[in-house]
């Protein structure tokens, strides 16, 4: 077996890790607070108990970063779910395979048919999204939407099923730019409660996908836990020694973090540990001052009062009027939604929202493909 991450995540144990990130004190908080060049246990000091005191000066200082590295700008990206068809039983998403919900798969026309409508809103960025359904919405289906509207974005991501290198190589040569990969929960035995059934259940194939995108040679590749399956702090923890290993070894690739919190869907599952909106605070700012050049990205999962408030702390991506739903903008708006969503502003509140915060909005940052 190659050297993967799974090497390393298995010489770590959840719950020693997540005690040490409770026993960090408010001196390890100040030392941390005081570096240029943070470690993972200075990351462990800022997601933990003993930081909170402190959120102000976090808060300040993940401002200042923010607004060195990236400047005074906003990246506006947008959701465009292609399927809700799914083989998984995942106890957390309104897509799961025993939810007895109409199943819809976008035709190519009902795919320009959106993509018209997104284009229309001025997005230049956009992330395909479809449940994991590998017989309907298979490596074929996803290659070709992306050669469909290779032409009108300068930047296409996927969040789909993980697959293997040489999947990934050919949707890179269509036109792939990112993909997005959370692995839901870092704690093995709580990720099999949460997926029963389907290929997604195989925690350690999920755990290796952004391994087999970085020998892939996608440009970026997006990190992230679903908060609310397991303690937040240890799968934070758990994201950031991922992140560093992936940085470490393939270094010519750019990385994200995304903050999903479980939101209400068709089935619901109560959050098994709550996250504050102060704990989300504190996660945000913490990323940034363990890594001032990483990507952070918001979606309208949160509330728009969140969303005004987090937008100059540290934040660099977010979406608006993101539909969770295939065809949700134009083909078929009340299909059933992957998941609630929080802010429901139209994009050009969002855009207003950001304007007033002497934010500028970025449409399109660079030329992928010609």
């Amino acid at each position: 077996m190659d050297n993967t991450f799974i090497n390393i995540f298995n010489t770590y144990n959840w719950d020693f890790s997540l005690k040490s990130i409770f026993d960090k004190t408010t001196v390890e908080v100040q030392q941390a607070l005081a570096k240029d060049k943070l470690d993972l246990e200075d990351f462990k000091a800022l997601i933990s108990p003993s930081a909170k005191p402190f959120l102000e000066e976090m808060a300040y200082k993940s401002q200042l970063l923010t607004k060195k590295r990236f400047g005074n700008t906003m990246q506006m990206y947008v959701p465009m779910y292609l399927s809700n068809e799914c083989q998984n039983i995942c106890t957390y998403c309104g897509f799961s395979m025993t939810n007895k919900i109409p199943r819809r798969t976008l035709t190519d026309a009902e795919i320009l048919k959106e993509v018209a409508f997104l284009k229309e809103k001025g997005y230049d960025h956009i992330l395909l999204v479809t449940g994991e359904a590998n017989k309907t919405v298979g490596v074929e289906y996803i290659r070709n939407a992306i050669q469909l509207i290779r032409s009108q974005f300068s930047n296409i991501t996927i969040e789909v099923q993980p697959l293997d290198q040489d999947e990934y190589e050919l949707l890179v040569e269509n036109g792939l730019y990112a993909v997005l990969v959370y692995q839901e929960t870092y704690h093995r035995d709580e990720y099999k409660k949460h997926h029963p059934k389907g290929k997604k259940s195989n925690f350690d194939y999920r755990l290796d996908t952004p391994d087999r995108l970085g020998k892939a040679g996608v440009h970026k590749i997006g990190l992230g836990a679903l908060f609310g399956l397991e303690d937040w702090r240890a799968d934070s923890f758990f994201t950031a020694l991922h992140l560093k290993y992936l940085q470490k070894t393939y270094w010519k690739t750019k990385y994200s973090i995304s903050f999903p919190r479980l939101r209400p869907h068709s089935g619901g599952l109560e959050p098994k540990v709550e996250m504050t909106d102060s704990d989300l605070v504190q996660l945000i700012c913490a990323f940034r001052l363990f890594d001032e050049d990483i990507e952070l990205s918001m979606s309208t999962r949160e509330s728009e009062v969140f969303r005004n408030h987090i937008v100059n702390l540290g934040i660099t991506s977010i979406s608006a009027e993101s539909k969770t739903n295939p065809g949700g903008y134009t083909v078929e708006p009340q299909s059933l939604e992957q998941f609630e969503i929080s802010d429901e502003r139209s994009t050009a509140e969002v855009v207003q929202m950001l304007k007033n915060q002497d934010l500028e909005v970025v449409w399109k940052d660079w030329e992928h493909f010609n």
